[in-house]
Formats: C-alpha cells, structure tokens, sequence
C-alpha cells in the first residue's frame, strides 16, 4: 500500500506528481528545486544556494513523513552544470556527515524553471 507525502513545509508540485510516497517503509521523495515554500520562488545567489534550499525541502518532506536524514539511502543530484559539482558537493555534505548515501551525479541539459539543481532521495526505515 502507498501513503501519498505532502507538506505546506515544501514547494507545492507543479505537475501529476506527488511531493513523497512511501511505500513498505521506503519513502521516495521526487526532485526537489531551489524553491522557497513561503514565497514560491526562486532562492537567491548560485548552486551553493540553491543546493541548500533543496536540501531544506528534503529536510522537511522526510521530518513530515517521519524520517531523517539518517534514513536516506540513495540521491540522485541533477545539475545544469558539472562545473558546479564541488559547490554542490560541499553543501551536500553538510547534510550527510556520517554514514552518507549512494548517490549518482549527472549534468544535465536543462532543469525545470531555470534550476542550477535538483536532487531526488529515497529514505528507508
């Protein structure tokens, strides 16, 4: 059975997709973007920025579903460019201190809305 995800905590979905599903105790979080939930838009400044605000919608899609980051197995990192993957890194790693997930990183052509960055995560409990 899945449990559909969803937080006023994190940026509203703009497509037939959910925030989260869990499903026999795996959550699946979908790409996360550089959005601001309380405005709607775009946080200022480069990568180092943008990867920050994903990571606090991660942050609040897992807390509302009852997980951590201690739960994340597995990160995907989107980037519009390669160039940026030590910016993003070091912000990355700021969230996964011990114990950090399988991740995959790949530069891609283009992002929804002009995104430096997006990461989707799987947690399990």
């Amino acid at each position: 059975m899945k449990k559909i995800i969803n937080t006023e905590k994190a940026p509203k979905v703009i497509g037939p997709y959910s925030q989260a599903v869990e499903a026999n105790g795996t959550l699946y979080i979908s790409g996360q973007l550089p959005i601001n939930p309380q405005t709607g838009s775009f946080v200022e400044g480069g990568v180092k920025e943008q990867t920050e605000q994903v990571l606090k919608n991660i942050g609040a899609i897992l807390e509302t579903a009852g997980y951590t980051f201690d739960n994340v197995v597995k990160s995907t990192v989107l980037l519009q460019s390669i160039d940026d993957f030590v910016a993003m890194n070091e912000v990355y790693g700021s969230y996964y201190k011990t114990a950090a997930p399988a991740r995959v990183a790949y530069q891609v052509a283009k992002l929804p809305t002009g995104a430096l960055v997006e990461i989707e995560t799987i947690a399990v409990k």
